[in-house]
């Protein structure tokens, strides 16, 4: 299932969900697309093992959420990014909403470091920041729902599902593809960084009440727990 947009529309503009895209989208034109894209993978996404090498390695914690290993990499995040975005930026607020992003990945990239603490392969991307958001989403929004869109052969076919099957779908995924990594793959290789997408959800749904709270000046809607 690939989702198009969701049911929720938000009430004030996201200027900050936008201005994370448009930076993750700059750098990857900007450094990425360039003859030293390996150099600057290699020099600012997270590699566990260097962390302890120098105090600086640890903002790379920070670096590697805006750098992206491909276009398809790049486009399913920030596509990802601006359907959830907006709804949770438009309950926390523009700078609350950016801590929150940097915060939930931080802690999707300790969660990685702890399942893999000897690997010397960069990790980069904003996956597990973007699972918090998602997080955060469904537990602010649980009755919205997810226009998909589904192929079936070389016929499209578009579902209206509950977000609450979509995401968590979409955790379970990303779950059993974890444990399964961890049980039967052998130590240091690339891949996806499943227990990232774990960690970063798992805090998202921890810590997005200490988000939103005391913004009361922001009038809660009918139909923001109803599907329209």
């Amino acid at each position: 299932m690939f989702p198009l947009r969701d049911t929720i529309q938000a009430r004030s503009l996201p200027l900050m969900n936008w201005a994370i895209i448009a930076a993750n989208v700059l750098v990857f034109v900007l450094l990425l697309g360039g003859p030293r894209a390996e150099w600057w993978i290699v020099r600012y996404g997270l590699i566990p093992a260097q962390l302890f090498s120098t105090p600086t390695e640890w903002l790379t914690i920070f670096t590697s959420m805006f750098l992206h290993g491909g276009l398809f990499h790049l486009i399913s995040n920030m596509w990802a990014l601006y359907i959830f975005g907006d709804n949770v930026e438009d309950r926390m607020g523009p700078t609350r909403f950016l801590m929150f992003y940097l915060l939930c990945g931080a802690v999707a990239a300790v969660v990685h470091i702890l399942m893999n603490p000897n690997s010397t392969i960069p990790t980069v991307g904003a996956s597990g920041a973007i699972s918090g958001v998602m997080g955060a989403y469904l537990v602010l929004f649980p009755a919205s729902r997810v226009i998909t869109l589904v192929p079936f052969f070389f016929f499209p076919y578009f579902f209206e599902v509950p977000a609450l099957f979509f995401i968590g779908l979409w955790f379970g995924g990303q779950l059993v593809n974890a444990l399964a990594t961890s049980a039967l793959a052998p130590p240091d290789v690339g891949g996806v960084a499943w227990w990232a997408h774990v960690g970063g959800f798992v805090a998202g749904i921890v810590l997005v009440r200490l988000f939103v709270a005391g913004r009361s000046v922001r009038r809660t809607y009918r139909d923001e727990f109803y599907p329209w």
